[in-house]
């Protein structure tokens, strides 16, 4: 059973950036498509960003220009760097991997808070 865990999330003030990391307990070529997404309460879960093994990237219209994906194979970790800040980015993060014929596989998330 491969783990995820992400890090990185905090108080940030608006404008500000952080970058968040998701370790993976095995190799993430496993995975065809890994990715970070977000959730406050009384909302569904939604994608933010996510990467394919062969590095094609896809992004909510809400973070596109602010937020970057991008995956290092060696350390089997995926990261999300964002930058610009905003309120509205304030969420709980979760990292999501998916296999097909596997399923999904989910971090517990990081909290990250934007001040105005």
């Amino acid at each position: 059973q491969v783990q995820l865990v992400e890090s990185g999330g905090g108080l940030v003030q608006a404008g500000g950036s952080l970058r968040l990391s998701c370790v993976a307990s095995g190799s993430i070529r496993m995975f065809n498509t890994m990715g970070w997404y977000r959730q406050t309460p009384g909302k569904q879960r939604e994608m933010v960003a996510h990467i394919t093994g062969a590095s094609i990237e896809n992004y909510a219209d809400s973070v596109k220009g602010r937020f970057i994906i991008f995956r290092d194979n060696a350390k089997n970790t995926v990261y999300l760097q964002m930058n610009s800040l905003k309120p509205e980015d304030t969420a709980v993060y979760y990292c999501g991997a998916v296999r097909v014929g596997l399923g999904w596989y989910w971090g517990q998330g990081t909290q990250v808070t934007v001040s105005s």
